[in-house]
């Protein structure tokens, strides 16, 4: 069933057919296609599905849709889809809703589940803690394959989080893993402590949750336990809501380094007013720091006039200059996040993208050298060529530089990376290209 189907049951009020199409389908179906309708439409869809299919459902939705059926719905419908969240679907709920919502949700939650809610709210926005599932069934180091087997036969969740099972000490100390595909090859009678692997690393609460999610799914890890600062166990972060922590940060930079906030939705719902602003800012932003360039053009105003014709290569030569400043920041903000480099590497990243810069000046001048000196004569080709190798490793080493400057200040490097690097690759370029340009022809 399609978007525009639903939209003419919706319209005709043929309620019980809709209700029997859309009961057809499957949790990821109906996700796909809450996501594609407007939002009166989609509480329509969502009012129909069985109640365990619509909490799935609405965990599934993505930020921006789950915020609009979150309006259309009434706040009796959304707190019986509260109430039956995860704590960390609840604690994450709470932060996107207004105050007086989340306090009306909250309210309905029953102390226990309560408790639990803020256990994980209590924690950094930003951290690993904040995406955990603060339940878990653990295997005792004293237990047998047995007593565990039992446990998790006898656990009401789901088998993804029981594909891993962390080991603890009498006190909750994490002391390692245990793999449930490891029972079925052990004796029953044999001690979890023969069967477990023993812990490499161990991820705490106050870990970056993108950092700490990259490193999940590299390790290949299905079931990423989460300590405090004394290695006790706190909760459980599986690996599809390591993927998902990966998707919505990917999405975001994504956004980001084209200089547009991201949307969190589906693009051809969207209202056009809402993408709109998720673009503006960073366009007023660049349109006020295009005046630096301005000024520059402005002091070299009579060099332009003298001669004519390097004005031609001006958006050449500043459109290089940003795009090698590009390049390096996307290629150093990747490696940020796969935890390949950090601000200790900042001298090593800085003479890596120099020298890069270096080479890909030198690579660029000799051709620019060879078509512009036959056509614009032997100074313009030389001042083209000089320029490239001056320009090219300045605006990497900047280019490359930026992600870590803003990791140190703790901002996100893709945020500042596009709109600073364009900025300044454009004023240095103009000003090594004038600079160059007058010292050859002794303007």
């Amino acid at each position: 069933m399609d978007a525009s189907t639903i939209r003419t049951l919706t319209a005709d009020r043929e309620l019980p057919r809709l209700a029997a199409a859309v009961r057809r389908l499957g949790s990821s179906a109906t996700t796909d296609l809450i996501a594609q309708l407007p939002a009166t439409e989609a509480a329509v869809v969502f009012r129909l599905l069985p109640k365990t299919v619509s909490v799935d459902v609405f965990d599934r939705l993505d930020r921006g849709t789950r915020s609009d059926l979150i309006t259309a719905l009434g706040t009796a419908e959304l707190t019986t889809i509260f109430a039956d969240l995860d704590p960390e679907d609840q604690s994450r709920l709470v932060d996107e809703l207004p105050a007086n919502v989340a306090t009306k949700l909250l309210a309905a939650v029953s102390p226990a589940d309560l408790d639990a809610v803020m256990a994980v709210a209590g924690y950094d926005r930003n951290s690993i803690a904040r995406r955990m599932s603060p339940t878990a069934v653990v295997a005792w180091e004293d237990d047998t394959v047995t007593e565990v087997a039992d446990r998790v036969r006898a656990a009401d969740v789901d088998l993804a989080d029981v594909r891993l099972l962390p080991v603890l000490t009498a006190d909750r100390t994490l002391v390692g893993t245990l793999d449930a595909l490891e029972l079925l090859r052990c004796d029953a009678h044999c001690p979890v402590t023969s069967a477990m692997d023993p812990l490499e690393t161990v991820t705490h609460t106050s870990e970056d949750q993108e950092t700490a999610a990259r490193a999940a799914l590299r390790d290949g890890v299905p079931v990423l336990p989460v300590c405090d600062s004394e290695n006790r166990l706190v909760g459980i972060v599986p690996i599809d809501d390591a993927a998902r922590i990966i998707a919505e940060a990917d999405e975001a930079d994504f956004a980001l380094s084209g200089g547009t906030q991201p949307l969190y939705r589906r693009y051809l719902p969207t209202p056009i007013l809402t993408i709109a602003r998720t673009r503006i800012v960073w366009l007023l932003v660049l349109a006020v720091s295009a005046v630096l360039t301005v000024h520059v053009l402005e002091i070299f105003e009579s060099t332009l006039a003298e001669v004519v014709a390097l004005a031609l290569f001006i958006p050449l030569l500043t459109g290089i200059g940003g795009n090698t400043g590009s390049q390096a920041a996307t290629t150093v903000t990747r490696a940020l996040a796969m935890d390949e480099v950090g601000l200790r590497d900042f001298a090593r990243v800085a003479v890596k993208e120099f020298t890069t810069g270096l080479a890909l000046g030198v690579l660029l001048a000799v051709p620019a050298f060879a078509i512009a000196s036959p056509l614009y004569g032997l100074d313009i080709g030389t001042i083209i060529g000089l320029t490239l190798i001056v320009n090219c490793p300045i605006a990497a080493l900047v280019g490359g530089s930026i992600p870590l400057v803003a990791k140190a200040c703790r901002v996100d490097p893709a945020v500042v990376s596009t709109p600073f690097i364009s900025t300044f690759c454009d004023a240095s370029g103009l000003l090594v290209y004038f600079t160059i340009a007058i010292s050859i022809m002794g303007l």
